[in-house]
């Protein structure tokens, strides 16, 4: 089997994948709940102190943990209702729920967050207003003391995504490029992002300190809430394209395809399929066609097999489909074109 196939039976877990998962999503919402706590303490400080100083870009640092507050509780109403059992209504269970949560989430740093920046940097602009040298002085600690809390919460999810890393043997920047939990993704994002802008509201602070120009906190004001901006759309577009329904990862797809090719009594796999249900599920749908001299209950006993076997080995593909079908030369000739570009997307992954 290849190192990347190795890698999709592994991080794809084990029988024990549900208490697994179960561990993974406890620490997930330990990470939330402390990046929680500390946005409630830091959007009061900045609010405080950037109304005493009267300082944009400390209001806009304000705008901005009070929308990481709000996100992480999203993010955990997503923890919460994705690990709900299928019932008639969704058979497949509700594991997408986080990635709508995480959607409302980047909404919330958008709107809240990046949008509200923008007009503080600009409302600064129209004004000229000025500080006072306490004023300053306050703005500074508020945003130091801010620093602090948000760098505390970026290493904590730091540290869990290093965990991850070194169960499934990557790297922790190829861990964070491809981690499928959207609530820690934006966590991070939130956290990283939180400590960028705190040290470009410092550098704006200072710099209207030395000079005098409210220019300077304006502008630094606008490049936070371009920033958030950036951020929201980024994470808004990935929750977007797994909500619509977003396939497995390639190597994972290209380990279950060589298993079902390697099956004697496949002929030849005409199209797979696969859809992510959540963190915790994943649909995967084959079209094979089989060799010749199988009767019925053959047949049958063969799916049951191949069904059962996908499951056990990765046990995340848990919803699996196997339809037989004659496949055309047409249909031999799509298959091998799709799995040529399925091997090209497994080498072109980093790692």
């Amino acid at each position: 089997m290849s190192r990347h196939a190795e890698t999709a039976h592994h991080s794809t877990g084990r029988p024990d994948q549900d208490e697994g998962k179960d561990q993974e999503d406890s620490r997930t919402a330990v990470t939330v709940f402390v990046a929680l706590g500390a946005n409630l303490v830091i959007a009061l400080a900045k609010l405080l102190g950037g109304l005493f100083a009267g300082s944009p870009a400390l209001l806009s640092e304000a705008a901005h943990s009070v929308a990481d507050s709000l996100n992480e509780i999203f993010l955990l109403a997503s923890l919460k209702r994705s690990t709900r059992a299928p019932d008639s209504k969704h058979p497949f269970g509700y594991g997408k729920e986080r990635y709508f949560w995480s959607l409302l989430a980047a909404v919330g740093i958008f709107v809240m967050g990046g949008c509200f920046s923008v007009f503080q940097g600009i409302e600064a602009l129209r004004s000229g207003s000025s500080e006072s040298h306490t004023g300053y002085v306050v703005g500074l600690v508020v945003l130091a003391v801010a620093l602090v809390a948000e760098g505390s919460s970026l290493v904590r999810a730091v540290l869990q995504v290093a965990g991850q890393a070194r169960q499934t043997g990557r790297s922790i920047r190829e861990a964070i490029r491809s981690a499928d939990d959207p609530a820690l993704r934006t966590v991070l994002a939130e956290d990283s992002t939180a400590c960028f802008g705190v040290l470009v509201a410092m550098a704006g602070l200072g710099l209207h300190m030395i000079t005098g120009k409210v220019q300077w906190e304006a502008w630094a004001s606008m490049l936070i809430g371009a920033l958030l901006v950036f951020v929201a759309y980024q994470l808004a577009k990935e929750s977007r394209g797994q909500i619509i329904g977003e396939a497995a990862d390639p190597a994972l797809r290209r380990a279950l395809l060589e298993f079902l090719e390697a099956q004697p009594e496949i002929d030849t796999v005409t199209t797979l399929l696969s859809m992510r249900l959540g963190t915790r599920s994943t649909l995967v749908a084959a079209r094979v066609d089989l060799a010749a001299g199988l009767d019925s209950e053959e047949v049958e006993e063969v799916l049951v097999r191949l069904k059962s076997t996908i499951r056990e080995r990765w046990p995340i593909a848990d919803q699996v489909f196997l339809d037989v079908t004659d496949a055309s030369p047409r249909d031999r000739e799509r298959a091998r074109q799709e799995r040529r570009q399925l091997d090209q997307a497994v080498d072109d992954e980093p790692g």
